[in-house]
């Protein structure tokens, strides 16, 4: 094998250049170190401008622009892949059997992911632009010679990341509450202290800071626009994806006992999971034998079943296949089959998708006779307004400056909205959500005053 060529891909592959490039060494050199500097004014790692892929995921970071770091990191990744297969394609099939190399798909593969990746890093340093205060005609000398901008950029005092100095006045992702909820033996606690990921050896916050008391009987709204953590949080209550959290239900740790407990807490998805070709009846039977403790007697699971269809008006299409059902009796029936093992805690994902106004309203006025009943409902709609005279407290979850879940504010629905100045709860969404998103971009206003109102 050529140990030259071999050596130049190491090269590439480690910080983008080889021998054969004049100059190339010297000037990719001064690349690494400017992204080093810029990285430790962004408080990061600055040696990990040295790590191929990484270093694209930490410039997105720097840049504000970490979804196009991931992704810019994922091409990379798959340029280098492309990289070593012709080289290893080359020296050990065209060169050993004296072939002349034409071009292939395979090159094609090369030149789309690379142009990809091209884009991609424009809207980084388009990012890094803005964060600098700079003008956008630098994107130019970013793309065509990023070896002057960088060492710029990364170690002249002239030039300094803005968020740095407005950050502490102006968000929320140094500001946390040091309230816990109480820990009572009725009702639900939550004292969710961080849910993270790791992603392309970073670790990301999903969720932080969120500590709650609902009472037996409360019907609940979780309210946060896209990416704001509501499914993530619903299933760290749930115990689905464990967090650094206490949950206890009933005075009884979720995490701890959760086999004993799963049945304690209903779940209700935005999509069913049932069989079309089973009836309604034997739908809810086989989710009985399921749910229900092992000391349950036939007779007393049938029992079961009929109570829960008179429960839900089921009984009518007791016989009738789950495929016949309309889109409201599926919703039903679903809610239906979590109630069988008559569990504390309701927690549904968007069961009026799809549903008319008036079959919307019909679901949620069962949904508040159960609460009734002394249980807690949980529920994420999007279009709250139109039933909120039915809940008792809402939920809004809200991304903080590092895109973090965060609680913007948990309580009643008159006193939600005497805090956000908003009447209807898709204004409240609106005021929380990014300006990007449509939004007012407040959403670290409201962190930061709801965790004040936390201390008094």
């Amino acid at each position: 094998m050529d140990a030259q060529t071999v050596f130049n891909l190491i090269l590439r592959i480690l910080i983008g250049t080889d021998l054969n490039a004049p100059l190339g060494l010297p000037l990719r050199a001064l690349t690494l170190f400017g992204l080093w500097g810029i990285f430790r004014k962004a408080n990061l790692k600055g040696w990990k401008a040295l790590l191929p892929c990484v270093r694209e995921a930490q410039l997105g970071v720097a840049a504000g622009r970490e979804p196009e770091g991931r992704i810019a990191a994922m091409l990379r990744g798959g340029a280098i892949i492309c990289d070593v297969v012709d080289v290893l394609v080359t020296l050990l099939y065209y060169r050993r059997n004296g072939i002349e190399r034409d071009i292939t798909v395979f090159d094609v593969v090369t030149v789309v992911i690379n142009l990809a990746l091209i884009i991609y890093q424009i809207r980084i340093y388009l990012g890094l632009i803005e964060v600098y205060g700079r003008k956008k005609a630098w994107v130019l000398l970013w793309v065509v010679a990023d070896w002057i901008p960088a060492p710029l950029w990364g170690w002249l005092k002239k030039y300094q990341p803005q968020w740095t100095t407005a950050e502490m006045k102006t968000d929320a992702s140094t500001f946390f509450s040091s309230s816990r909820a109480a820990v009572l033996d009725q009702g639900l606690t939550v004292n969710l202290e961080e849910r993270t990921a790791t992603e392309l050896f970073q670790k990301k916050y999903l969720l932080r800071d969120i500590h709650m008391y609902i009472k037996p009987g409360r019907m609940v709204l979780l309210l946060g626009g896209s990416g704001a953590g509501k499914t993530t949080f619903l299933n760290a209550v749930n115990g689905y994806e464990p967090a650094r959290a206490e949950v206890v239900l009933n005075g009884r740790n979720m995490y701890r006992n959760y086999k004993e407990m799963q049945y304690e807490i209903g779940f209700v998805p935005q999509q069913d999971l049932m069989r079309g070709s089973d009836t309604v009846y034997r739908t809810l039977a086989d989710a009985a034998s399921l749910r229900l403790p092992v000391g349950f007697t036939m007779a007393q699971r049938a029992e079961r079943v009929e109570e829960v269809m008179r429960i839900f008006g089921l009984m009518p299409v007791k016989n009738s296949l789950v495929s016949k059902l309309s889109g409201g009796q599926r919703k039903r029936l679903s809610i239906a089959m979590e109630f069988i093992s008559n569990p504390a805690l309701f927690i549904l994902d968007e069961p009026d998708s799809g549903l008319d106004g008036v079959m919307a309203r019909e679901l949620f006025q069962q949904l508040r006779q159960i609460a009734d009943q002394g249980k807690i409902i949980i529920v994420i709609t999007h279009t709250p307004d139109r039933v909120i005279d039915l809940f008792d407290d809402v939920i809004v979850l809200a991304k903080d400056a590092n895109r973090t879940g965060r609680l913007a504010w948990f309580g009643p629905i008159a006193d939600a909205r005497a805090f956000f100045g908003k009447e209807k709860m898709e204004e409240i969404v609106r005021a929380v959500n990014r300006q990007e998103e449509g939004g007012e971009g407040r959403a670290d206003e409201f962190i930061m005053k709801y965790a004040e109102v936390q201390h008094v």
